[in-house]
Formats: C-alpha cells, structure tokens, sequence
C-alpha cells in the first residue's frame, strides 16, 4: 500500500473498516490520521485517532483486546482503509464480538470470539484464568482435559442424562484451546473437512 496515494478528508483522516481476517466478517468501523496509520504499520497493532477524545488510542488498550494487523489495502478511490486483523478477544465496548449487531447475533461467531481470548491469554497473563492454567500446564494435560470432556460427551449421550450440549460445549471449548496451543485453528479443521467433503 502506497501511503501517499491516500485521500485524507479536510481532517487529515481516513475510515477504516477492520474485518476479522479469518471469518471477513466485519468488527468495527475507525477513523485514522498519518500518524496513527505508521504505528499501526510499525507495531501491527490497530491503532486510530479518536475524533471525540482528539487523541491517538491502540485498540484493546485498556480491554487487552487488540486487534492484530494481518493486511492493510486502499480502497480504489484511496479514501478508505480496509484493514484485516486478529481479535484478541471481543471488538466492541459492549463486549460483543462485533460493533455491529448482525455480526454478533450469529452464534457461530463464539467461536472466533474464545479463539481470539485463548491468543490474547497466550500473550498477557491473566490471574485466576482458566485458559492460562491451561496453557501453562502444556499439550499433554490439555489433550488429557479434551480426552476426558470427549469421554463425558459419549456417556452423556448413551445415558441420555441431558447433559450431551453441555458435555459437547465443554469438549469444543477444550478443543479450541488444544488447537490454539500448537498454532492452528478450527478454521483450519474446517478447511480439512471441505476437502474430504469434495472427495465424497
């Protein structure tokens, strides 16, 4: 990207809309100076200028939810970003995966949201989390945590105790970290399964 080619408004800004850059979904729309689009570029962290607090801020500054630069394209009338990034956890103030509603409301959504809490809880060290505990704990306790949530999931479902979305949820969510702790994700679980589905 040719930060010179940018149109800025009479402001000195540019929107940025930043999309998940694993599920392109959309998360929030920023506004960014020259100032704030080289610290992002530096730093690979989202950084905007605030228009009402007239100041620089890092998103997930305060949260711990960054959002992680992953791509940055001008659009083709230069006057708009599109910035892809990883969530570190949930995008909006109100703790929703997305600022905008429709984003949100898909439940499928949670995924991404627990994938992008266990990378933040990779990086800071949160006390008394569960995921943290987890990790520090290595690959092979939480493979034995997924065998154990795997075996409860079966029992639950041929005693029929009523339990078998709760046992399921617990596996998924133990699944996701064991994933996450060797660098994938369930995205790349997905992909696998749509190329054994083209071969059926």
């Amino acid at each position: 990207m040719d930060i010179n080619k940018i149109k800025w408004n009479d402001k000195g800004l540019i929107p940025a809309v930043v999309q998940d850059a694993s599920s392109f979904n959309v998360l929030m729309l920023g506004y960014m100076n020259n100032e704030s689009l080289r610290i992002t570029l530096d730093t690979d962290e989202v950084t905007f200028y605030s228009r009402s607090k007239q100041r620089l801020w890092t998103k997930g500054e305060t949260s711990g939810n960054k959002l992680i630069v992953k791509s940055i394209e001008l659009d083709c009338d230069y006057d708009t970003l599109l910035v892809k990034a990883k969530p570190l956890g949930p995008t909006c103030h109100k703790d929703n995966y997305s600022c905008f509603e429709s984003e949100s409301k898909n439940p499928i959504e949670i995924i991404n949201i627990l994938e992008g809490l266990v990378d933040n809880r990779k990086i800071e060290n949160h006390e008394g989390s569960y995921i943290n505990s987890l990790l520090q704990k290595g690959v092979k306790e939480i493979s034995k945590k997924v065998t154990e949530e795997a075996g409860e999931t079966a029992i639950s479902a041929v005693t029929n105790d009523g339990r078998l979305i709760d046992e399921s949820a617990d596996l998924l969510f133990h699944l996701i970290v064991l994933l996450k702790s060797q660098e994938l994700s369930i995205k790349d679980v997905m992909i696998e399964l749509s190329k054994r589905n083209a071969n059926q």
